[in-house]
């Protein structure tokens, strides 16, 4: 009704009526989504349709956030690495240590990727005992001053079995990060970590390890970053190309005709017309420049000189540029 209607208010008639809503997120961070145990970050929209004398119609839809981790920033890029030794004693009989020594190329990594482990696990006790290697997930959870964390295992490898006096050297073992959530550092409520654990198993003691932070990052690593990043493949780089030589004589050069045919340097000679055309269009003869000395043939090849008699003082010189 007309006479009733009020500022801000449209009525709308029977029929199908679509209407484009638009929202910008805050400038400021927001956590990344996620579903925990105690705890989620969640976000949605929320529509309603108010008619009279009707309950209101609500809809609600829910989207993902992810606050993006760069894992090619350098303290993302540095390398991790560790270093444990345990002494095994029962009642008044002691036995040789066990040591571990564990590193890896980075600390930031993606969903996806496989995690390359150099480790050496020496066994001087007198029992068996077994390399093992497992990436945990821990969430924290924040409220009323008091804190909640789960631990979950996420992905785990296990090495061979040693027995007294052996050694065993990981050159790279690979350990693959299944799809799992970003990590979570700058939420005040709710915190996702993760962390490598190496670690030697020992029957009837406590386990000797390592845990090694991980950031799970949503940017890739670049191809760039992948070398310069990693310390591992620069001690072991291959370095026989330093033992390369270079002949002792030169080869000559092709000659021009084998290069260049006929056909293409009369091709690539513009006619005058054009050429002052682009003198006028350019600030400078550049393109003329260039276009004239395209297919010149080459200076002639000599390895002896033609003019041995004469001095060094009166042969031509380059002019200055």
């Amino acid at each position: 009704d007309d006479d009733n209607s009020e500022e801000g208010l449209h009525t709308i008639h029977s029929g199908r009526h679509e209407y484009a809503f638009s929202f910008e997120l805050p400038q400021t961070p927001l956590a990344t989504s996620f579903e925990g145990r105690h705890g989620s970050v969640r976000y949605w929209v929320k529509a309603e349709l108010h008619r009279p004398w009707f309950l209101p119609v609500k809809l609600k839809k829910e989207f993902t956030v992810f606050e993006h981790i760069d894992i090619n920033t350098p303290s993302l890029l540095s390398p991790q690495a560790g270093t444990k030794e345990k002494t095994l004693c029962c009642w008044f009989c002691t036995s040789g240590p066990i040591s571990l020594s564990a590193k890896i190329e980075r600390k930031g990594y993606t969903p996806g990727e496989s995690i390359q482990i150099f480790a050496e696990i020496e066994n001087c006790s007198s029992r068996m005992v077994v390399p093992k290697a497992t990436i945990y997930q821990t969430q924290a959870f924040y409220a009323k001053g008091k804190i909640k964390e789960v631990k979950q295992l996420v992905a785990n490898l296990r090495g061979e079995s040693l027995s007294s006096g052996k050694t065993e050297t990981w050159n790279g073992k690979q350990l693959k990060i299944p799809p799992v959530s970003p990590s979570i550092l700058d939420c005040s409520i709710i915190r996702v970590e993760y962390s490598l654990m190496v670690y030697v198993d020992i029957p009837g003691a406590m386990d000797l390890f390592l845990n090694l932070p991980l950031v799970i990052g949503t940017i890739p690593l670049h191809p760039f970053g992948s070398r310069t990043s990693s310390v591992s493949s620069q001690c072991s780089m291959n370095m026989n190309w330093l033992g390369l030589t270079l002949p002792e004589r030169p080869e000559a050069p092709p000659s021009y005709a084998e290069v260049v045919t006929e056909e293409q340097r009369q091709s690539s000679l513009a006619p005058i017309g054009a050429c002052e055309d682009f003198e006028r269009a350019l600030p400078g003869p550049l393109f003329a420049y260039i276009q004239e000395f395209r297919f010149l043939p080459p200076p002639l090849y000599s390895e002896i000189d033609p003019n041995p008699d004469q001095p060094t003082d009166d042969r031509p010189s380059c002019p200055s540029r």
